[in-house]
C-alpha cells in the first residue's frame, strides 16, 4: 500500500477512544500534526498528564464512558474514522475485576459498533492485543493465521474479553449501512508490550517494585523471548491501519486492503524481557535480581496472590491497596516465549518501525532519569522495616510495662547497653540525631531539590543516615551538573 503520508487523515474527523491515555494521547497529537480536520479524545477521565498538550494542539477532549451508549453516540456523531483504544484490565489489580473488564472491553466495543452504524462511519480500527492468540503456550514467529486462543482457557479476563471484542469488530467488517451505498470497514492492530516516555502501566510498576526492593526474582529461562513496541511505532501502525480501510484508493475501489484483517505489530526484535529491562533499571541505579524461579512455581505464586486479592475484591479499585507482586497471566507474558512477525503489516500497510528498540529505550531512559530527579528517592522497604522495628524495640524496652514481648526486648537491650538508663539514653539520642539530620536534610534539599524539601525532612527524620545518603548523592550530582 503506497499512499501519501497524510492520506485519509487530512480533512477528516477522528475519534480516539481512550484518547487521554498514554497511547491515545500520542495518537491524537500525531493525527493533529498530520492535518486532521478535528481530533476528539474520548475518555472516562477529564484530565491526564497529556491534557494540556492535547488542548494546545487543538484536540477536543470529551469526557464520557464507553459503557454508556449515549456518551459514545454523542462523541462519534459526525466522525469519519474511529480508533478504538479504550480498554480495561491490562495488568495488576485491574486484571481481577472481571465484571469491569467485560463491561468496558465487550459492552463498550458493542456501543462503539452501534454508534458507528448509526452515524455511518466507514472506518473503525480496533487496538487489540497479542493475548487474543496467546495464553501461555510457546509461539515463535507467529502470524495472523493462528487461531484465537480458546476462550475458556484464558487465565485472565483481559485476554478473553479483548478476544471477544476483536472478533465482534472483525465480523462487522463489510456490513452495509441502512441507507445503502456505503459499508463499514474494520481491522484490528495487535501490539506487543508497549513502552516509551510516559508509559503508565508496566514501567512505573516495575520501578516501584525495584525502589522498594521487591523485585525479588526473574521468571523463566534466559532463552525466553517476547516482543515490545515503542509508542511512536504503535501510533504509526494505527494510522497506517486507518489508511488501509480507505475504499477509494485507485485500483482498489470498494476493496480496502485492511478490511476485516488483524495485524501483529512490534519493534521487530524479540528479546528476553529481563535483559530488555536491565539497562533501563541500571540507569536508575536499580538492579535486576539474580535469583530465577521456574514458570510453574511462579504461576503457583501468582495464583496465591490472585486468591488473596480476590478476597479483597471490594477494595481492588482503592489506591491504598498495593498492586499484587505477580499474577498468573503476567508470569506467562514474561516467562514463556511468544513473538510474532509483522510481515503482513509491512506488506499490506507499509508498516516499518519508525524507531528501533535501542532508540526507543534511550528515550525512555532519559525520561525516567529526569523523572527520578524530580521525585523523592530513598531506601527499600526492608530498611524502613528494620529502622521502625529497631526504634520501636528500644522504646518498648525503655518505657513499656513487662507484657508480651517486652521482657525479651528489655533483656536483649540490657545485654548490649547494660543499664536501663543507657537504654533510654540511646533511644533519646537516636531520636535527637534523626530529627537533627531531618532538619539538615530540609536545609540541604532547599538548595538541591526544593520541590521535595519537606519529604526529605520527614523521611530523614524517620530513617536518619539511611535516607541522608540518598540526598547527599543527589547534592553531589547537582553540584557536578
Amino acid at each position: 500500500m503506497h499512499l501519501s503520508e497524510n492520506e485519509g487523515v487530512e480533512g477528516n474527523t477522528f475519534v480516539v477512544t481512550g484518547g487521554l491515555g498514554f497511547v491515545g494521547a500520542a495518537l491524537c497529537l500525531e493525527l493533529a500534526r498530520r492535518g486532521a480536520r478535528q481530533v476528539r479524545a474520548f475518555d472516562l477521565r477529564d484530565s491526564s498528564p497529556w491534557s494540556d498538550d492535547l488542548r494546545n494542539s487543538g484536540v477536543r477532549c470529551i469526557q464520557g464512558d464507553v459503557t454508556r451508549k449515549q456518551d459514545v453516540d454523542k462523541a462519534l456523531d459526525g466522525a469519519d474514522c474511529v480508533l478504538h483504544l479504550a480498554s480495561y484490565g491490562m495488568s495488576g489489580k485491574e486484571m481481577l475485576q472481571f465484571g469491569r473488564c467485560d463491561e468496558v472491553n465487550i459492552n463498550g466495543t458493542c456501543n462503539v459498533l452501534e454508534a458507528v452504524f448509526k452515524h455511518e462511519i466507514t472506518r473503525l480500527v480496533y487496538v487489540s492485543t497479542y493475548n487474543v492468540v496467546f495464553g501461555g503456550k510457546e509461539i515463535r514467529n507467529g502470524n495472523e493465521s493462528l487461531p484465537y486462543y480458546p476462550l475458556d482457557d484464558h487465565v485472565d479476563a483481559y485476554g478473553r474479553s479483548k478476544s471477544i471484542a476483536e472478533q465482534l469488530v472483525l465480523k462487522s467488517n463489510g456490513r452495509p449501512f441502512k441507507n445503502g451505498g456505503k459499508k463499514l470497514y474494520t481491522c484490528a492492530v495487535r501490539p506487543a508490550a508497549i513502552y516509551g516516555p510516559g508509559e503508565d502501566r508496566h514501567l512505573p510498576r516495575i520501578v516501584t517494585l525495584a525502589k522498594m526492593g521487591l523485585l525479588l526474582f526473574k521468571t523463566g529461562e534466559p532463552s525466553v523471548k517476547t516482543d515490545w513496541i515503542y509508542v511512536e511505532n504503535l501510533v504509526l501502525a494505527i494510522i497506517l491501519a486507518s489508511m488501509g480501510l480507505l475504499d477509494d484508493i485507485p485500483g482498489r475501489e470498494g476493496e480496502p486492503v485492511a478490511a476485516g484483517q488483524p495485524y501483529f505489530v512490534s519493534d521487530g526484535s524479540p528479546v528476553n524481557t529481563f535483559e530488555f529491562l536491565r539497562p533501563f533499571l541500571r540507569s536508575l541505579d536499580y538492579d535486576l535480581p539474580s535469583f530465577t524461579i521456574s514458570v510453574p512455581f511462579a504461576v503457583t505464586l501468582g495464583k496465591i496472590f490472585q486468591g488473596v486479592y480476590t478476597v479483597l475484591y471490594p477494595w481492588l479499585s482503592k489506591s491504598w491497596l498495593p498492586q499484587p507482586l505477580i499474577l498468573p497471566a503476567e508470569v506467562y507474558k514474561v516467562g514463556v516465549t511468544h513473538y510474532f512477525s509483522y510481515l503482513k503489516a509491512k506488506e499490506e500497510l507499509g508498516y516499518v518501525p519508525f524507531k528501533s528498540s535501542k532508540e526507543g529505550m534511550a528515550a525512555t531512559i532519559s525520561y525516567w532519569q529526569e523523572r527520578k530527579q524530580r521525585s523523592l528517592d530513598g531506601p527499600t522497604i526492608f530498611t524502613w522495616l528494620a529502622v521502625a522495628l529497631g526504634m520501636s524495640a528500644l522504646f518498648a524496652a525503655g518505657w513499656l510495662p513487662e507484657v508480651g514481648p517486652v521482657p525479651f526486648l528489655r533483656a536483649l537491650s540490657l545485654f548490649f547497653f547494660r543499664t536501663m538508663t543507657m537504654v533510654r539514653a540511646v533511644f533519646i539520642i537516636s531520636v535527637a540525631l534523626h530529627v537533627g539530620e531531618g532538619i539538615y536534610a530540609w536545609s540541604l534539599a532547599k538548595r538541591v531539590d526544593p520541590g521535595n524539601a519537606m519529604g526529605w525532612f520527614w523521611q530523614t527524620s524517620a530513617l536518619g543516615f539511611f535516607s541522608m545518603r540518598f540526598l547527599l548523592k543527589r547534592a553531589k550530582d547537582h553540584h557536578q551538573a
